[in-house]
This record gives C-alpha cells, structure tokens and sequence, in this order.
C-alpha cells in the first residue's frame, strides 16, 4: 500500500487533538500524563539553547548578503519589502487592538490560566544557552554589517564562509531536529493546557482572532494589487485573478520556495520582464513576508490582551520594526517566520521558551500556510511596479 505522507500542518493538527484527548484522560495517574510534558519542557530547554544560535546563523550572513555590493534594484526591493512588511504589521495592531478586546478581555486570564494547576515534568536537564538573546542580536547586526564593509573591501572571505557554513549547520539542526519535533513539543503542551483545563477556553478565543487574521490578509493583498494596477496602469482585478494559482499552490505546500517556479509564471502573464522576475521573485519570497507579520503581531496582541499584559502603541511599534528587521535580515528561516520572531518575544515580556512562547509557535504553525500564501502574493505586486521603476527610472526607457 502507498504510505500516506501527512504534511506538518496535518501533523500539527492531530498532536493538538491527541493532546486534548489524553489531558482529559482523568483515570490515567499523573506520572503517565507527565511523560509528554517532562519531553515538551526538555525539547523547550533545547530549543531556548539554540535560539541565540539561530539568530547567528541566519541574521549575520542575512545582513552580509543583502547589503554587499547593494545596487539600486536591490535597495529598493528590500525597501519596499521592509516597507510592506511594516506596515502591514502596524494595520494589524490597530485591528487587533480594536477589535479582539470585543472577545478578549482581562477576565478571561482566569479561565485560560485553568481549573486547576498545570503539571510539572518529573525532571528537567539544566541547558543553558551560550549567550542571551540580546548578546546575539547585537553581535549579529555588528558582524553582519562589519563583514558586508570587509567584502567590499576585497576581503572577509573567511569570516564570510565561516558564518555561511555555521548557517548551513543552523539549517540542517531546525530541518532535522526542531521541525520533525514540533508536533511531539505540541503533543506536550496540550496535554498540560487540557489538564489544567484552559484549553477549550483559548480554543474559543483563538478561531475568531484566526478568521480575522486571514481577512485582514486577503484585504491588505488586494490593496497591494490596486496600488500596483493603478500604479503600473494594469488592471487590478487581472492581477488578482492571475494569483489565484500561486496563492492555492502556498496554501497546499506551506512553502514560498515551492510556490517560486509558479509565481515566477505568474508574473510572467502579468507583463513582468525576464530579468526583474528572475530576481525579484525569488528574493521577495525570503524577505517579503507581509502575511506572515499579520499573523505574529495579531497572535502576539491577542495572547497579551489573553493575560492582561500590557499592549500599549510604543512597545508593539519597536516589537513590530525589530520583526521586521528580523525577518528582512534572516531569509529562509525553517519553520516559518514564527522562528524568526522567537528571540524578539522578550521585547513585550513573552519568554519565547516559556508558556506562551510555546503556544505561540502552536498557533502561528497551525495557519502558517494561509500567511505563506499571502506573502507570496504580494511578491508578484511587488514585481509588477518594480518592473516599471526598473525601466523607467533605472534604465531610464520606457516600458514596452
């Protein structure tokens, strides 16, 4: 018989259902419940080890590569990226600070803290990390940027190759270790949650924030695509109507560099030249990542407005420029943008090891591939008007 292979979003799906089942388990004595959590807190402390780790795998030759030699496509592709990324960032705080406390309010902290106390493992191994995440982040932006000043030097080749090997072995950790584990870390932490019995109470919080999520998503899309119809003098609904493929291809595979060789045809049918869809598709789809904010700033909002933590506009606002930052300078992060936006989680008092860091990473991974979708989406607008900003202004000749 043909094995059936289930995706991670499937997997994830079924560790969150068997790990509400077994929490409700009543019958079963406590030490057989503890096994999962004793594993998910252990996979916690590997994971809080290779966190600052990550961030030097992947933001310093993040850093090095997209700021060597920089031409003026390439400044303003990754602008524009940053750009879209931001802002779509900051819509989403707004909505979400709006609209969630209509069905998010401080007495729900009681509920979703649980009937009674959640389960400690029966035991723990003391892993520290090597550094903290704060040290990682500026020893990363410091070299990154340093390294990209010694390439145009002529020099720097050994620092380059060393931090481009150390992102290779990164890479090869999160694909073979921390991804294939996540539905067991998952399968963990839901046991907990439902023995508490806070699950069903964050459950019901959680559909709505995720309906108006995708919404919001779709919306912002489509103001893309207006805004590079009436720009480039092409019909929106043309444009919308072409992406129609990449963005159910996306959803299929969770996957934007799956998704490159069909948005690379779409953006050929939208009049896109060879040479601008050749570079910007496949560099937009690892720093373009205007879904994939949405999802984290609203998931972020909602579980602080969950536990009654504070949400104010000057604290969300640095949170969402450093994550768009984060994202910009770490293209390619397995696992999805959540990975990336783990080691800035402290910046608005969320330990990304912790309770909620954990139930972060179940609720981003669980619609990850609807915010893949729009991500990918929005890089076929961002190349219909890099298209003409290409020829107009940096060719200077008109576009045929």
């Amino acid at each position: 018989m043909k094995r059936i292979k289930l995706g991670l979003v499937a997997k994830l799906l079924i560790a969150i259902v068997l790990g509400i089942v077994f929490g409700q388990l009543a019958f079963l004595p406590d030490f057989i419940i503890q096994i999962p959590v004793t594993i998910s807190a252990i996979f916690s402390s590997l994971l809080s080890f290779i966190i600052p780790l990550m961030i030097l795998g992947f933001v310093v030759i993040g850093i090095a590569d997209l700021t060597q030699g920089a031409g003026k496509l390439l400044g303003i592709t990754t602008l524009m990226a940053y750009s879209s990324t931001l802002i779509a960032g900051l819509i989403a705080y707004f909505v979400a600070v709006n609209v969630f406390p209509l069905f998010i309010n401080a007495s729900l902290s009681d509920a979703v803290s649980g009937d009674q106390s959640s389960l400690e493992p029966l035991f723990s191994i003391p892993l520290e990390p090597l550094l903290d995440v704060t040290s990682a982040i500026v020893f990363s932006f410091m070299f990154g940027i340093c390294i990209s000043w010694l390439k145009g030097q002529g020099k720097g080749e050994t620092m380059y190759n060393f931090f481009s090997e150390f992102n290779l072995i990164i890479t090869k950790l999160l694909n073979s270790l921390i991804i294939p584990g996540l539905p067991i870390f998952i399968f963990g932490n839901f046991v907990n949650l439902s023995y508490a019995g806070s699950v069903f109470s964050i459950l019901s919080i959680f559909w709505k924030v995720f309906v108006i999520i995708i919404s919001l998503q779709l919306i912002l899309v489509t103001i893309f695509f207006v805004i590079a119809g009436v720009y480039t003098k092409k019909n929106p609904l043309i444009l919308i109507k072409n992406q129609i493929p990449g963005y159910i291809t996306a959803v299929g595979t969770q996957s934007s560099a799956a998704t490159i060789p069909v948005n690379l045809e779409i953006a050929k049918k939208n009049g896109v030249s060879t040479q601008i869809r050749e570079f910007i598709i496949p560099l937009a789809a690892t720093i373009h990542l205007l879904g994939s904010i949405v999802t984290v700033t609203s998931c972020v909002t909602a579980v602080l407005l969950m536990y009654n933590m504070p949400v104010n506009f000057g604290l969300m606002a640095g949170f969402i420029a450093m994550l768009g930052v984060a994202m910009v300078a770490a293209p390619g992060a397995p696992g999805g943008a959540i990975m990336s936006a783990l080691p800035f989680m402290t910046m608005v008092g969320i330990d990304p090891t912790g309770t909620l860091g954990n139930l972060l990473i179940t609720l981003y991974l669980t619609q990850d591939s609807f915010g893949t979708a729009a991500n990918v989406s929005g890089d076929n607008a961002i190349a219909v008007i890099m298209d003409k900003i290409y020829h107009k202004h940096i060719l200077k000749e008109p576009v045929e």
